[in-house]
């Protein structure tokens, strides 16, 4: 089955909701501003906030969607990868894409959101525990998938590439951006 037929239709809604993301943020940034916190913080993490949850929540949607497929749980690293190899360079080429992508989001924005996540390895430590906790539910709920602890650190790996991709907005702007957000 192609990639696309698969989950084209999880790429078009995630595509059709980015608008109502963008005024879901803009309204969350216009309540936060409303209630004294300085117009661009409120917008950092009005954003980031709504970035996170829209870059992921699709990826999430597909890993834990059934599959008519026997589940499988690969617990030893660097056991899975080279199965997926022995699929082919492609399979494996748009698995590891896959995998470095699910968490991106996260390990991009967390740390513009939440100053205690401006560290590599907090990023890491945040994108491996969303991986544990998304292979765990594919291995609980039996929906025929692969659980891999493979697949936790290249999920892992995305999210800190991602950080580091990010880390010239890690910074904030204003002193107010410490300040706990009411």
């Amino acid at each position: 089955m192609s990639v696309w037929r698969a989950w084209g239709h999880v790429v078009l809604i995630a595509f059709a909701l980015v608008p109502v993301a963008a005024l879901v943020a803009t309204g969350l940034a216009g309540l936060r501003a409303r209630r004294g916190v300085p117009r661009e913080v409120a917008w950092r993490h009005s954003a980031a906030e709504i970035g996170m949850l829209a870059t992921t929540a699709p990826w999430v949607w597909m890993i834990l969607t059934p599959l008519d497929a026997p589940g499988q749980v690969f617990l030893i690293p660097f056991t899975d990868l080279p199965n997926q190899a022995a699929e082919g360079l492609g399979f494996l080429g748009y698995q590891v894409a896959g995998n470095l992508l699910v968490f991106a989001g996260l390990g991009a924005l967390a740390p513009i959101r939440w100053p205690a996540l401006r560290g590599i390895g907090r990023v890491l430590l945040l994108g491996a525990a969303a991986s544990v906790t998304v292979e765990t539910l594919q291995y609980a709920l039996d929906l025929g998938r692969v659980a891999s602890i493979d697949d936790v650190l290249v999920n892992a790996a995305g999210a800190g590439v991602a950080a580091l991709l990010s880390r010239p907005w890690w910074e904030p702007r204003t002193a107010r951006d410490y300040a706990p957000i009411p």
